[in-house]
């Protein structure tokens, strides 16, 4: 009797698991029969109106192709695509985030001129690990708005005039006197990115340009770069990966800058000597060391790569345009010979604001913002475009692999227009 119903217990317990499935099945069933007899429950939930795109492929999305290299001077064949395909205005997946990407002029000066209302600025993960929690690029409200007050502080009007413009002229010196003979070549983005480098490290932390200590961070910083606009893939030997190790070295030099500027207050009793952001930090504010290395790396980054980008396209357009040139040469010609009837050297203040050109071609970058529209939660993608480049693209536009992110947008207030 005992061997039997351990038979039967044995054969219950291996059909158990088909019981309890047909148990579910038939209870699903059910649900699904009583919701469809209400006619409030046959209403499909509303989606949001979204633009036509893609998903891509799982997790990644289309990270890789947006994140193609191109030329500079272009958007991209992956930008090209989708705007020929889908219009102006479409959905993708890239940095594991729905995104909505808008090429759209009207739109996009619509998020910007209603950011901090109904967008909120923000970077993917992948950004901010590499930048750090405190970066400007990545804080929203009050805390972004603390460290760039800090920073509009130490670059107020009266430092642009007596520091910063004699060093640009300084740091431009040094360059063209470094430049080979007339019948030498040199590459102009090199000399764009080492200029503008060379330049930030000195107002950030009284670096001098050509030693060895400084050119040991401009190499770590190049790797740290090509992080940056990479796919963030923490595996070692990946461009993220080696950009994490780069930023480990870039904040130990920075950690070190502040110990011996620390160590020379204390012991001479006496405000630092250095007038840079570095002191000015110190001195006028109560951020905390991981505030201080994550604001002067990402002022490093953004003064960076912004300027030297600029300086490198300004270079290749002006080779295109010769009416351009002849306008800035007699421009700065004009300026030579005041310099000489006052009996002056160097460029002032008030010769910078006679350049006219100049200013007209600098209130009109070459870039168009791409932002995004997109519902509560989404995020969204920004590219670059040049504007204005027919006639002047040569078919072999210099390669490389310029930063696509500009800016990211979430909703921060939800609207039933929206």
């Amino acid at each position: 009797m005992g061997a039997m119903m351990a038979s039967i217990t044995s054969e219950l317990l291996f059909f158990l698991p088909f019981i309890l499935l047909a148990l579910l099945a038939l209870y699903t069933t059910t649900v699904a029969k009583c919701h469809g007899t209400h006619p409030w429950r046959r209403q499909k939930k509303k989606r949001p109106n979204l633009p036509p795109g893609a998903r891509g492929w799982p997790l990644v999305g289309e990270t890789f192709g947006y994140l193609r290299a191109h030329p500079a001077t272009s958007v991209g064949r992956f930008m090209e695509r989708h705007v020929a395909r889908y219009g102006k205005i479409y959905r993708s997946s890239l940095f594991g985030e729905r995104t909505v990407v808008s090429a759209d002029a009207g739109l996009n000066r619509y998020i910007l001129q209603n950011e901090g209302r109904l967008f909120e600025c923000s970077y993917p993960r992948s950004i901010g690990g590499i930048l750090g929690k405190w970066s400007m690029l990545v804080l929203v409200g009050d805390a972004h708005r603390e460290m760039r007050a800090i920073s509009l502080n130490f670059l107020s009007s009266v430092r642009l005039r007596a520091v910063l413009l004699p060093e640009v002229e300084r740091h431009t010196l040094l360059v063209l006197r470094s430049w080979p003979p007339s019948d030498g070549t040199f590459s102009a983005q090199h000399e764009a990115k080492k200029f503008t480098f060379n330049l930030m490290a000195k107002n950030i932390m009284s670096m001098d340009p050509g030693e060895e200590e400084t050119e040991r961070l401009r190499l770590e910083y190049i790797t740290f770069m090509k992080g940056v606009v990479s796919a963030p893939l923490n595996f070692p030997g990946t461009a993220y990966w080696k950009a994490l190790k780069s930023r480990a070295s870039i904040l130990g030099v920075i950690e070190r800058k502040m110990e011996d500027r620390l160590e020379k207050m204390s012991r001479e009793k006496s405000s630092v000597e250095e007038d840079d952001l570095l002191g000015w930090a110190l001195k006028q504010s109560n951020l905390s060391k991981e505030q201080i290395l994550d604001l002067l790396l990402s002022l490093l980054f953004a003064g960076h790569e912004t300027s030297s980008m600029a300086l490198a396209l300004a270079i290749f357009f002006l080779e295109g345009c010769p009416k351009a040139v002849q306008e800035l040469r007699e421009e700065h010609l004009l300026i030579a010979r005041r310099q000489r009837l006052r009996g002056a050297s160097k460029l002032s203040w008030e010769d910078y604001k006679e350049m006219v050109f100049t200013q007209c071609v600098s209130a009109h970058p070459p870039f168009n913002l791409f932002c995004s529209f997109l519902p509560l939660q989404w995020y969204c993608g920004s590219a670059r475009s040049p504007c204005s480049l027919s006639g002047l693209l040569p078919s072999n536009s210099y390669q490389h692999k310029p930063p696509r992110l500009v800016a990211w947008y979430r909703i921060a207030t939800a609207t039933p227009s929206l």
